[in-house]
Parts: structure tokens; C-alpha cells; sequence
């Protein structure tokens, strides 16, 4: 069987982020003020710095206004809920992430709940999270709605797929499965205690691998032709002593022999995280301008 059809993450999202771009400046145009998102560091964590400094750097080329607040480990949870109190009332921010995790000792759920359900552009928010339950407009999680735009980049119509989600958190595994749904798949959502996991697995036409596990998902778990999109990051020991490298949830080599099409690790679903937050945060903007 041929290889799989490689699904160029990087080339997708900058095709998001030109429409982006194009988006901002006419609402730019309109309101007299480009989109402003602001982003709260918390702490030195190496892998969020590293993410903080990325998506300012696109905001920022995509016509933002980006507003970044570095906190120290420190922080109290009362001095972190004032500011995003403070971003909340703030006209010119459209949207506001906190970068997670946070150091211990801050309740994420209670800093989540405290931001603007209109400027929620993770898409945490309870409130965000029952309206894409129940099907109305919300602002998304990143993530899962770059996945679900790369299995459309495959598949004009995901209609009547029976789509395998793998993983259950409320980040990835949960809106993704909604928003599955609402493109009329026929969805299971398999987890650490599903029986015969891989006979599950081997049912789908379309699989969402997000697990944390490295390589966890076998070639022979994929059914010949299907959409495979892989959501893992793990950093594992790589071929050199002392070097590592980044792979999936998905053992890719042994999958892109059978499957039909496969996003690879790195550079499939990690670039559209970043493209769908820009494209959150015009919505926001676009939907707070609506409502004036």
C-alpha cells in the first residue's frame, strides 16, 4: 500500500493566519484599533516561555496588538485574579489566556472561571465549553478546532466517518468529540480503561490520537485508508546519547504505511494551535463590536 498523504500542518496554518491577517485589518479599518490579546505568564516554566514568546511574535504579524504579563512564581491567587479582572474591564484586550500549567499553589479552574466568557479565546470557560455541548456558537479550544480543520483539509466532508477520539480531557479529548459531532460523525471517545482499546480503534475512519502517551497507537490499530490525526508531544530519548526528540501519540511510521492520510510530530496539529487562537481572538473582537 502506498504512504499515507502527509498532512502539512505548517502550510495550513499559514494559510489561517493570512485570512487572520486580512480579518484584522478590516476590522482594524472599522473600529479604529487592531484586536488586542493579552497573555498572562505566571512563573518560569521553560516550555511556556518558549510558547509566550511564539504567539506575541504572531500576534504581532498578524496585526494584533499583543499584551504579554509575566508574573512571578510567586503570585498570589489574589493578585491573579485581580489582573484578569483588570483585563476583563479593559475595552481595547479582545482576548485573554493565561498560560498553563500554573505554578502549584494557583487554582487553574478558579483563574479560567474568572475570565471574560467573551474573551475566553482558549475556550475554557464553562460557559464556552456547555454552549459548543450544546451546539451554539462559543469560542473553541485551540487545539481541537485545528484538528478538526485538518481532517477537513483530507476530507471536504467528515459526514458518516466513524471517528475515534483517544483521550477524554476537557483540553483536547472532549470539545474535539463535540465538534466531531457537529460535523455528523459517528464518535466514540476511548480512554485508559476502554476494553479491547485497539479493536476500538481499528473501527475508524477518522482517529484523534491525544493521550500523552509516546507512540502509543500501533500501525496495526489503524484501519487501511483512515484520516489519522495525532494531537501528542512527547519528548522521548532520541538515537544519540544525551540527545532527545519529539513524537507523537502515533508510532507514525508504522501508521503512514496503512493509513490514508497522517499528520506528522512535529509539524502537523502543534502549528495550527497558535493559527486557531489568532483566528478566536478576531472572533472575540469581531463578536464584542457586535454586541456595542
Amino acid at each position: 500500500m502506498a504512504e499515507a498523504r502527509l498532512i502539512d500542518g505548517k502550510r495550513i496554518a499559514e494559510t489561517v493566519r493570512a485570512d487572520v491577517a486580512a480579518g484584522v485589518a478590516r476590522f482594524a479599518a472599522r473600529a479604529g484599533r487592531p484586536p488586542g490579546l493579552a497573555v498572562v505568564l505566571v512563573g518560569e516554566d521553560p516550555a511556556s516561555q518558549v510558547y509566550v514568546r511564539s504567539k506575541g511574535k504572531q500576534t504581532v504579524e498578524a496585526g494584533m496588538r499583543s499584551i504579554e504579563h509575566k508574573l512571578p512564581a510567586t503570585t498570589s491567587q489574589r493578585e491573579l485574579l485581580d489582573l484578569v479582572a483588570a483585563l476583563n474591564r479593559d475595552d481595547a484586550i479582545d482576548g485573554i489566556l493565561v498560560q498553563l500549567p500554573l505554578p502549584p499553589g494557583l487554582d487553574a479552574g478558579a483563574v479560567i472561571e474568572a475570565i471574560d466568557p467573551a474573551k475566553d479565546v482558549d475556550g475554557f470557560h464553562p460557559v464556552n465549553a456547555g454552549r459548543l455541548a450544546i451546539g451554539a456558537p462559543s469560542l473553541v479550544p485551540c487545539t481541537p478546532l485545528g484538528s478538526v480543520m485538518l481532517a477537513k483539509s483530507v476530507s471536504a466532508s467528515l459526514a458518516g466517518m466513524e471517528a475515534v477520539v483517544l483521550g477524554r480531557s476537557t483540553i483536547v479529548g472532549k470539545p474535539v468529540a463535540q465538534l466531531l459531532l457537529a460535523e455528523d460523525c459517528t464518535v466514540t471517545i476511548a480512554h485508559s480503561k476502554t476494553r479491547h482499546l485497539a479493536d476500538v480503534v481499528r473501527r475508524a475512519d477518522l482517529v484523534v490520537a491525544a493521550v500523552g502517551r509516546p507512540e502509543m497507537v500501533r500501525g496495526d490499530w489503524i484501519k487501511p485508508g483512515a484520516v489519522v490525526i495525532d494531537v501528542g508531544i512527547n519528548r522521548v530519548a532520541g538515537a544519540e546519547p544525551g540527545k532527545t526528540k519529539l513524537v507523537g501519540d502515533v508510532a507514525f511510521d508504522e501508521a503512514s504505511r496503512i493509513a490514508g492520510a497522517i499528520t506528522p510530530v512535529p509539524g502537523g496539529v502543534g502549528p495550527m494551535t497558535i493559527a486557531c487562537l489568532l483566528r478566536n481572538t478576531l472572533t472575540a473582537a469581531e463578536q464584542r463590536a457586535e454586541r456595542r
